[in-house]
């Protein structure tokens, strides 16, 4: 089976070596978005799927928009029995969504019709969900709305970030796929339409969502630290700089003080007033202009009064 492959990050990597791995397969091009620079000295870096379609001597595609008549006729150029994306990160088109012979299928890390869109990991933790999973689905021209082949589910551990939930799924992902395929190929699978009234999403995680807002629940900022770990991080603002919070736990005090109030610290970190009288604890923090640490190697180095409101830029 000759296989086009659409995908860019870290999450689509395992995928794509699942494929190359088995000579069943023949990945007949690579398509991936532009190189972009990146870290402080804007350095233009490939993503991760070229880099490893370049260790295999596969033809890379780099549209900038694949929805260009030029951009589709190219990929379709290589007469690919099969298009696989998994975070490709831009909508196709219809001219090549009907270009394959077995058509278009996506690894879509949620249990879809639950968090259509680009962060559902991040969502699924956001939203203290204790499940998520993967889902092989056909394209279509609206988002994430094909018909379900094929679903795996995957449990979130109360410790899961982003970061342990993403490699999760993506090797769930990856193996799901594998098993699919063959049964994709001899028509043994009986599509699922989505049932649209079910529908939830999880749209690109904005600046302004990853504030924390210690009015919330301890457990509700928690998820949201969880959720952003590794990246972007959730932040606040301490003494009117930026200060992103990474790792936290909950505790079983309650206070009286304003949510966001630094009501005390130990040898491990520092107790912040949240939503409803509860505590949280924060452990591992990165104060402005300083790389992620331990919030007990930030407490030595720094004078942290009890009193002092986290949040707010003044």
């Amino acid at each position: 089976m000759k296989i086009a492959f659409m995908g860019t990050p870290d999450f689509a990597v395992p995928v794509l070596q699942n494929l190359l791995n088995d000579p069943s397969y023949e990945v007949v091009c690579v398509v991936t978005q532009p190189d972009r620079p990146k870290g402080r000295k804007h350095k233009m870096t490939p993503p991760p799927v070229k880099s490893l379609a370049e260790k295999y001597n596969i033809p890379v595609l780099q549209p900038e928009k694949v929805r260009k008549p030029e951009a589709v006729q190219e990929i379709l150029d290589f007469e690919a029995d099969l298009l696989v994306t998994a975070a490709y990160g831009q909508i196709l088109p219809e001219s090549l969504l009907k270009g394959p012979a077995l058509g278009c299928v996506n690894v879509h890390a949620s249990l879809l019709p639950d968090y259509r869109g680009a962060a559902p990991i991040q969502q699924a933790i956001i939203d203290g969900k204790s499940e998520s999973g993967v889902t092989i689905m056909y394209m279509v021209k609206k988002l994430d709305a094909g018909d379900i082949l094929t679903q795996v589910r995957v449990p979130i551990d109360e410790q899961d970030t982003f970061g342990s939930l993403h490699d999760k799924l993506s090797a769930a992902g990856s193996k799901l796929l594998m098993e699919t395929l063959p049964q994709l190929a001899a028509g043994s699978l009986t599509p699922v339409v989505q049932n649209e009234a079910e529908a939830t999403f999880a749209p690109s995680i904005q600046h302004q969502d990853e504030e924390i807002q210690w009015v919330n629940q301890a457990s509700d900022v928690r998820n949201l630290i969880r959720g952003l770990n590794p990246f972007p991080g959730a932040f606040t603002y301490l003494t009117g700089d930026v200060f992103k919070i990474y790792a936290a736990e909950l505790t079983s005090q309650e206070t009286h003080e304003q949510p966001g109030t630094i009501i005390g610290k130990d040898d491990d970190g520092f107790f912040v007033a949240t939503g409803g009288g509860q505590v949280i604890k924060v452990t591992e923090c990165q104060p402005a202009g300083k790389k992620r640490m331990r919030a007990a190697d930030f407490l030595r180095g720094k004078t942290l009064d009890k009193g002092i409101v986290l949040g707010g830029k003044s």
